[in-house]
């Protein structure tokens, strides 16, 4: 969450990605990048499901943002990374 080229309203601030495997909350991390400048890096919550990365951030204005997530393996052996575009419009989209 954000869905992939999806669109959030500015008064949403719910961030998650879920893996097939458990992940290194405490060592991870989310950026909020727009226009090749991270606007707000977010660490994740660390009481969550072990395969999930959630993470709350401060409403966003209105534009075009990318999330990149990333996260090293619980077990410490790879570090993944990815990256979602999305939008933010006023309101309720």
């Amino acid at each position: 969450m954000p869905a992939k080229d999806g669109t959030l309203s500015s008064d949403h601030g719910d961030y998650f990605v879920r893996f097939d495997q458990p992940v290194d909350h405490l060592h991870s991390t989310i950026d909020i990048v727009q226009d090749g400048k991270t606007v707000q890096t977010l660490h994740p919550r660390l009481k969550t499901e072990p395969n999930v990365l959630f993470a709350r951030a401060p409403n966003l204005r209105p534009g075009k943002y990318v999330m990149h997530w990333s996260v090293p393996a619980a077990n410490g052996s790879t570090v993944y990374q990815g990256d979602v575009s999305f939008s933010v419009v006023a309101g309720r989209p």
